[in-house]
């Protein structure tokens, strides 16, 4: 085995480090020589001075024109242009046959029983005035002075309303006698003197309507 390595790599090192001082020393010998300066003035040569003038601006330039619009054409519309087409074939009707349901079956409904008749009304025994006594008469001293004159007379029939007392309460003319003093006399006389039974309604008095008739009679010849 040899030891020989490490005794050579120091002496390297010893020799690297006195060659670097060497170069140390040499360069600084050239500075303070000043063979440094004269090697740079032989390579940099005389400077020469130049004087720059400031230079004016350049003037602004002018904006540029506006871009230049072309003229539109008008609109001219485009033709109409007719396209033919095939008329469409004819629609297929299907037919389909449908069977009618059929009716149902009406029943009739039962025809409505008759109305029940009404009771029968109850029965009425009605009985008619009847003049009392002869009363209900006209006489000579009931004439008119100018019927008697005049020979006036002949049959009327007025129609009366009888009260339940039996008077009189209204007369009517129902068939003239053909003159009209008997006429009206004969009303005076039935309301003033005229009586009657009055007539009933189930044994009850009622009033009532009725006809009465009278003959005015002249007894003395005309």
């Amino acid at each position: 085995m040899s030891f020989l390595a490490p005794e050579n790599e120091g002496k390297n090192k010893v020799r690297s480090w006195i060659i670097v001082g060497l170069l140390h020393v040499l360069f600084g010998y050239v500075l303070v020589s000043g063979l440094a300066v004269q090697v740079v003035k032989s390579i940099t040569g005389p400077l020469e001075t130049v004087n720059i003038e400031d230079q004016a601006p350049p003037p602004d330039e002018p904006p540029p024109p506006p871009p230049k619009l072309e003229d539109i054409p008008p609109y001219v519309p485009p033709p109409d242009v007719v396209i033919e087409t095939s008329a469409p074939p004819p629609p297929t009707i299907t037919t389909q046959s449908v069977v009618a349901a059929p009716e149902p079956v009406r029943v009739a409904p039962p025809a409505p029983s008759p109305p029940a008749p009404p009771p029968p009304a109850p029965k009425v025994e009605r009985t008619n005035p009847s003049p009392r006594g002869g009363t209900v008469t006209v006489g000579t001293e009931d004439y008119p002075a100018a019927s008697l004159r005049a020979c006036e007379q002949g049959a009327v029939a007025v129609r009366v309303v009888v009260g339940t007392d039996g008077r009189v309460r209204a007369c009517d003319i129902a068939q003239s006698s053909g003159h009209t003093r008997l006429d009206e006399r004969t009303c005076e006389v039935a309301l003033r003197r005229w009586r009657y039974n009055p007539g009933k309604e189930n044994g009850q008095p009622v009033e009532m309507t009725m006809v009465q008739r009278v003959r005015w009679v002249v007894e003395r010849g005309c």
